[in-house]
């Protein structure tokens, strides 16, 4: 057979089978779905999908990056949010109608990390960002740890403790029960001195000699650094970045050493508490009694008590 005859065979062939296609009821319906389908795409849903996309700008926000205040130092960048249309459209189609609450979004990353600034003290979260933080500074006080402990476990938060180094050597099981209650742990010296007027060496030997402790005892390696009393130069925060460690302040005190009552302390730190706060307490009597208040006003608030890597994380709740 030539070839001129073998084209002719197989044309014939495909032309026998594509009319055994078109003829088969089972085509016929497949096609009338497609058909039914496209319709139907080019109607309700494609009006769904036109409704989502119209109003998706109205519930995205930009990312923010991580920038230098002059007044707030530090201040961490926030993720943006985008609304993913198709997979919004994708779970609004079976009801056919727009629901803000079934969006589904996507982050967006600032340009601009904190790891891409210079080194400096970071006294709160982005202010956007609905978190507070707890920070125990513990030097003393360990009366009042186990109390604070229980408080946090029954309300289901996590606080960032920052540990004497001394301390933590000479309570390695409240410093070990800290951290198998799954709370942060970070640097405040060896010896509690003033950061801001002590020689770099000693400075390098207090902080190094303390994450050697805290790692010994725990089995944990410190992000963070809280100056004894507050008292730092910028020295003492790029000694503490050399050694892997950002500095940490606060944007809320409890004033706890001076022995207020609950009713004091809990007045005075929720009439500053906003977004992004970083709450200052010890393990004090006063800190104790009013830590289940703080908890439950602070809630109240719509803001959530994380640890401080937590809060400072770019990544943005979205309710």
């Amino acid at each position: 057979m030539n070839n001129k005859w073998k084209q002719i065979v197989a044309i014939s062939a495909i032309a026998g089978i594509s009319w055994l296609l078109v003829q088969n009821p089972y085509t016929n319906h497949y096609l009338i779905d497609l058909k039914h389908n496209a319709s139907f795409a080019s109607g309700q849903e494609d009006s769904l999908y036109l409704e989502i996309e119209n109003n998706a700008k109205e519930y995205e926000a930009p990312p923010r990056p991580a920038r230098i205040d002059p007044i707030w130092k530090a201040v961490p960048g926030y993720n943006g949010v985008k609304v993913d249309i198709k997979a919004s459209y994708h779970v609004m189609k079976k009801s056919g109608k727009f629901d803000e609450k079934k969006l589904i979004y996507k982050q967006v990353p600032p340009k601009t990390h904190l790891s891409d600034l210079e080194p400096a003290p970071i006294y709160r979260a982005h202010p956007e960002k609905p978190v507070v933080s707890f920070l125990v500074n513990v030097a003393w006080g360990n009366e009042y740890v186990q109390s604070m402990l229980t408080t946090l476990k029954k309300n289901d938060v996590k606080a960032t403790f920052f540990l004497e180094g001394r301390w933590a050597k000479n309570n390695p099981a409240l410093a070990k029960m800290i951290e198998e209650e799954g709370h942060e742990i970070g640097n405040h010296s060896y010896s509690h001195p003033n950061m801001k007027t002590l020689p770099a060496p000693a400075s390098q030997m207090e902080l190094q000699k303390t994450n050697e402790v805290i790692e010994a005892v725990t089995k944990v390696k410190s992000q963070w650094f809280a100056p004894p009393s507050g008292s730092y130069r910028d020295e003492t925060v790029k000694i503490a970045d050399s050694l892997g460690m950002g500095t940490i302040m606060w944007s809320v005190d409890t004033i706890d050493w001076q022995k207020p009552s609950p009713d004091v302390l809990t007045t005075r730190v929720l009439s500053k508490i906003h977004p992004g706060a970083f709450v200052l307490m010890h393990p004090t009597k006063s800190s104790a009694d009013s830590l289940e208040t703080l908890i439950r006003e602070i809630k109240k608030k719509n803001l959530h008590i994380v640890t401080v890597s937590a809060a400072v994380e770019e990544t943005r709740i979205v309710h």
